[in-house]
């Protein structure tokens, strides 16, 4: 009788774990299917595109936009550098990056000129470059110096942030990495402040001889003309396309001339306006200018009445073989304009309409007891600021007096412009 009863309790106590066990697959298969469910709604509208998905959307077997022989490649990296040996321009920054041996120095010197030419001329660069160096020739000098003095070196040339940013840059090498700059463009866009995918690979390849490509608007004219690449530049899939360019063409031996050369020939003679396409050295290999060509062969075909067929306002355009569905052709909306010559690429994205924002500006006053004169109250503004650090003083308005007033102050006040 005892057996009988040991037999049922283990019978039932069988059951009992293979109802659990199929509850909790149960649920467990809910969860993934609700997870699933989930990743699929919610996938196309906040997760960004990953490199496998922009490469898939990138012409297939297409070499219209591309550089595929070897034998073009050696030609174009030749051109290019030996019209560059011929005609580039003596700058302070090229000058010390050929003639300093000590490689922190050479990062240093490409860095600090890198970070100037943001979105500055290289007219406007050159003398504050000169006087940067003068006084902070090495990053140990920079690491010291206190952001005030940073501020009142960089006035003029706007955007104080970077500035701020090299600073910072300085100090964090002089602390953590013992003076000692980072050698690949990875490490450097990972670990410098400010340092971005195209100025890191800028500093690895011409102080470090690294072979990785550089993208910046004058190579973007460059590569969208020779490749014939008409989409809006500043999409993703276009994005990538052009990296994926400039690391095929950069030369192997001479990366950091090369990638200088690009910059150099979109800078004088790619420019925006006005190319000076008959001075090209790599003339043969654009795609632009052989459209510009077929279109006047066609149309000097068309008064001559050799031809009766009806000419075509986009030379070539079945090249490149992307059925009107090219992400890197240009849109069928925004066809090819005659009047544009090579100009037509790049095209530059639609603008959105800029947005109306309305603030309020609160500000403290407070007049003198002895006379009517108005004081304003300033307050010190957080270090990300855009503007100089304000302390907090009474000032009364009087620009003249301004520094009269608070020289002898144990506080330092607004350097910027605006004040």
């Amino acid at each position: 009788m005892l057996q009988l009863w040991s037999l049922s309790t283990n019978r039932k106590q069988i059951l009992m774990d293979i109802n659990m066990n199929k509850m909790k697959a149960s649920v467990k298969s809910r969860k993934i299917s609700l997870k699933r469910k989930e990743n699929t709604i919610m996938s196309p509208q906040k997760k960004k595109p990953c490199f496998n998905q922009i490469k898939e959307e990138l012409p297939k077997e297409n070499i219209y936009h591309t550089f595929k022989d070897p034998g073009e490649i050696y030609s174009f990296r030749a051109s290019l550098l030996s019209w560059y040996d011929k005609n580039k321009r003596e700058l302070p920054w090229r000058r010390m990056a050929m003639s300093v041996s000590n490689l922190n120095k050479r990062a240093y010197a490409v860095w600090v000129s890198e970070i100037m030419l943001q979105q500055t001329q290289v007219a406007t660069v050159i003398d504050y470059y000169n006087k940067w160096m003068l006084r902070w020739s090495n990053l140990q000098d920079l690491a010291k110096a206190t952001l005030e003095e940073v501020n009142q070196m960089w006035s003029g040339l706007g955007y104080y942030s970077r500035g701020k940013r090299l600073h910072e840059g300085a100090q964090k090498i002089s602390s953590e990495f013992k003076g000692e700059m980072p050698r690949s463009a990875e490490e450097l866009q990972k670990l410098l402040p400010g340092v971005g995918r195209y100025t890191a690979a800028a500093i690895a390849s011409i102080a470090f001889g690294e072979v990785i490509g550089v993208v910046d608007g004058n190579v973007i004219r460059v590569l969208c003309r020779t490749k014939a690449i008409g989409a809006d530049c500043t999409s993703p899939t276009v994005t990538e396309a052009l990296w994926m360019l400039a690391n095929t063409l950069v030369d192997l031996v001479r990366p950091g001339d090369f990638n200088q050369a690009m910059m150099e020939l979109g800078a004088t003679v790619c420019t925006p306006k006005a190319p000076l396409c008959t001075e090209c050295p790599v003339q043969t290999h654009c795609r632009a200018y052989q459209q510009v060509i077929n279109e006047r062969e066609m149309v000097s075909k068309r008064l001559l009445g050799n031809t009766t067929s009806q000419i075509s306002s986009t030379p070539d355009i079945e090249e490149c073989g992307g059925g009107g569905n090219c992400p890197l052709c240009l849109p069928e909306k925004e066809p090819w304009v005659s009047g544009l010559g090579v100009m037509n690429f790049p095209r530059k994205p639609t603008k959105k309409p800029p947005r109306i924002e309305h603030t309020l500006t609160c500000v403290v006053t407070r007049r003198k007891d002895n006379d009517d004169t108005e004081e304003y109250f300033l307050v010190q503004r957080p270090n990300s600021g855009i503007h100089c650090q304000l302390k907090n003083i009474w000032w009364d308005g009087n620009w003249e007096r301004r520094g009269e007033k608070l020289v002898n102050q144990p506080v330092s006040y607004c350097k910027c412009s605006i004040c």
